[in-house]
């Protein structure tokens, strides 16, 4: 995807693609020039953006492990869910259970054209279509539904996802219709961005990305800490990614708090 003329159809590859800077960080080729540019744009202003990619990949991978390992879930829902890489979920999950089903959920033609061509051979993964935006059409999917039993626990996914989603979107109401579609028992896994800690350059890498495809809202957290209504949270609670049960993966390269808080995140039940 290094040149435009690998460029599929109905692909702009002129603005810069959140999910495509977010490959880059993490070191990935599913990206185009642009979204090379704007991802060193974000590094120069914040040179630690690859080692925050890298901490939130592992909380990923850490929450699914906790989720099948020790809370007995074996399905999943991870909408927003980018574009593949090592350590995804279903490869996770199928190190503790092979049975687990899990549904990736994108807006993204990219995405899902790659998870789809990674997931060509499964049985018990699927890529659908979906936006957080509209939650209903994501839970009524036929194609997520034939896999997906919404009557059994679900782990709802939303990874990096809703630092994308404004205000005016409502994300508190969004989670909430999803909290309201599963079962009692389910779970939700966020992790959202915040400018707390230093706010100028948090502020100031946002507006790279408000000449991409999705614009970035920093929120505290209190308000991060709100979107878990519903939820009770699991032990550790709210906290920094590198903070979350890092005694299961102790991250290569880290070296306590040498970044700063970036991101928070957390895992609640649903009660």
């Amino acid at each position: 995807m290094a040149e435009d003329a690998a460029v599929p159809t109905g692909i702009d590859s002129h603005i810069p693609n959140a999910a495509r800077m977010y490959n880059y960080f993490l070191g990935g080729k599913d990206n185009f020039p642009t979204d090379r540019e704007a991802a060193e744009r974000v590094l120069t202003i914040a040179p630690e953006a690859r080692e925050l990619a890298r901490q939130n990949r592992a909380f990923l991978r850490r929450a699914v492990r906790y989720l099948v390992a020790e809370a007995g879930i074996r399905q999943f829902v991870d909408i927003g869910a980018g574009l593949p890489t090592q350590g995804n979920v279903h490869e996770v999950a199928a190190e503790v259970d092979p049975g687990t089903q899990v549904a990736y959920v994108d807006n993204d033609p990219v995405v899902l054209s790659h998870a789809r061509a990674l997931l060509s051979s499964t049985t018990n993964t699927i890529a659908v279509q979906g936006d957080l935006r509209d939650p209903e059409a994501i839970l009524d999917d036929p194609e997520l539904n034939s896999l997906i039993d919404f009557t059994e626990p679900v782990a709802i996914l939303l990874v990096a996802v809703l630092h994308f989603i404004s205000d005016s979107d409502k994300p508190d109401d969004l989670i909430g219709r999803l909290r309201d579609a599963v079962p009692r028992g389910s779970y939700l896994v966020l992790s959202h961005v915040t400018a707390e800690e230093r706010p100028d350059t948090a502020h100031q890498a946002a507006e790279v990305y408000r000449d991409a495809n999705m614009s970035v809202t920093l929120r505290s957290r209190e308000r991060i800490l709100g979107m878990f209504d519903g939820f009770e949270l699991v032990e550790p609670g709210l906290v920094r990614e590198d903070e979350w049960r890092p005694d299961q993966e102790p991250l290569a390269g880290s070296a306590g708090r040498a970044t700063p808080t970036w991101f928070l995140c957390g895992v609640g039940r649903s009660m």
